[in-house]
């Protein structure tokens, strides 16, 4: 009987992993693909409207207008495309993807690091590539990503992943890109439980926090000079930013913390950095273009943050910044930002509706992103010598009722589009189809 038990127990294991386990992730290219006919969005504010797209050894080998050059496609496997839209992957930045499975179980939950300065901590470490809220990125096109850590004055270091892997050392697409620190707020509001005024007040620690932000930075200046001394795994963390082999990335939203931040920035000698938020980065648009800063723009389906703002602020931003000549792209950074991850697309199809053209909307999820990354050389856009990370849209993939993908490449890989979400859908839909 105790054998009996044994086995029954061994196949509701079997079972169990067979259903809930992560699907295999695609193997190599072998083959080459040519996609014939689609509209190919280039990224770069292109568009090729009867295109030949060959894929290569997981490389972008040609892509050209079908109309004009003809090719002997014999030996490949020939997609057919008439019709349809082919987008470079997109990117979501400033993401916990990966590294929170479900809020409520603490185990799942790495985000976060105790301690208030911790740019040695390493997020692509915590990187669970098996998880099922990444997989449910693929189908709406948001194929890779920058895993980044949350809390404290400086969270840790980042890294930037694709969302197809066996384990985070074949996720990887560029490893601990940089450092992100949360900038002081100059104000806050009281405490309105404790009888405090709601309103907004001058933060009074607001010096005090900046100054010990800057005395760690001198601090790991020093110890890098310091030949004799052990190794300071925080002070090391920062010596990328100083030889531009890190960005800082500074989450900051107000215009006199944007001001102050770049300032520090520039006194502290950082070779490279980026505003994430950046809410009313347009006020300071001409000092963030004279010093080289591109904004991760706050998440565009979001409330005004003050009283006295348009209601549509968060929707027009990019708009605002594009326009002035700053280099912009889109994160899903806030309330559910895991699960809000796959709406990227439709973020940028709502700056679309607030003043953008699509191809400029589509290059803030795209080739802006990948250029704020550093990592425009292989991905962002549609271009021969590139990465074939791309998909195959029914439609305008800005659009939630037509981004219906039928194909998508990760470094020419062909993915799988199904995830828990969609075998949940089959199968309640064949249940009310039925009756």
């Amino acid at each position: 009987m105790k054998k009996l038990y044994n086995i029954l127990g061994a196949l509701c294991l079997t079972v169990c992993f067979t259903v809930y386990a992560q699907q295999t992730p695609a193997p190599k290219q072998t083959k080459d693909i040519a996609i014939v006919g689609a509209t190919a969005h280039i990224g770069n504010g292109k568009i090729i409207d009867n295109s030949l797209i060959i894929l290569k050894d997981g490389k972008i080998q040609t892509i050209v207008d079908g109309t004009v050059v003809k090719m002997d496609l014999n030996g490949m496997e020939v997609i057919s495309a008439n019709g349809k839209h082919v987008y470079p992957g997109f990117i979501v930045p400033n993401s916990t993807l990966g590294l929170v499975e479900i809020d409520a179980v603490r185990a799942t939950d790495d985000d976060a690091e105790t301690g208030s300065y911790n740019p040695h901590i390493r997020s692509i470490i915590a990187y669970n590539s098996e998880s099922k809220v990444v997989e449910s990125m693929r189908p709406n096109g948001v194929l890779l990503g920058q895993v980044t850590p949350r809390s404290g004055r400086i969270s840790g270091t980042s890294s930037v992943v694709q969302f197809d892997a066996w384990n985070w050392e074949d996720a990887v697409v560029k490893v601990d890109d940089g450092v992100h620190i949360n900038w002081p707020n100059s104000f806050s509001r009281g405490r309105w439980w404790l009888g405090e005024d709601p309103g907004l007040k001058p933060n009074k620690n607001y010096k005090k926090q900046v100054t010990e932000l800057a005395d760690f930075f001198n601090m790991s200046k020093v110890d890098a000079k310091n030949q004799t001394s052990a190794t300071n795994l925080p002070f090391k963390a920062l010596k990328g930013l100083f030889d531009g082999s890190k960005k800082l990335y500074i989450n900051v939203n107000d215009q006199k913390g944007i001001t102050d931040a770049i300032n520090f920035s520039n006194s502290q000698g950082v070779k490279s950095m980026v505003v994430v938020g950046g809410y009313e980065a347009y006020k300071v648009a001409n000092l963030l273009t004279s010093n080289n800063i591109p904004v991760l723009l706050t998440r565009v389906h979001s409330r005004p943050r003050n009283e006295d703002h348009d209601y549509d602020m968060p929707f027009k931003l990019a708009k605002l910044l594009v326009d002035q000549g700053v280099l912009v792209a889109l994160q899903a950074n806030g309330q559910m930002e895991r699960m809000n991850s796959r709406n990227l697309p439709f973020y940028a199809g709502t700056t679309v509706a607030y003043g953008l053209t699509k191809e400029q909307a589509l290059q803030l999820i795209t080739l802006n992103t990948a250029k704020i990354l550093g990592i425009d050389s292989e991905y962002g856009s549609l271009e021969e010598g590139k990465s074939a990370t791309l998909f195959i849209s029914e439609g305008d993939a800005l659009d939630m009722r037509t981004n219906i993908l039928t194909r998508a490449f990760i470094d020419g890989r062909d993915v799988s589009l199904e995830t828990h979400q969609t075998k949940l859908w089959k199968r309640y839909s064949n249940k009310y189809n039925s009756n």
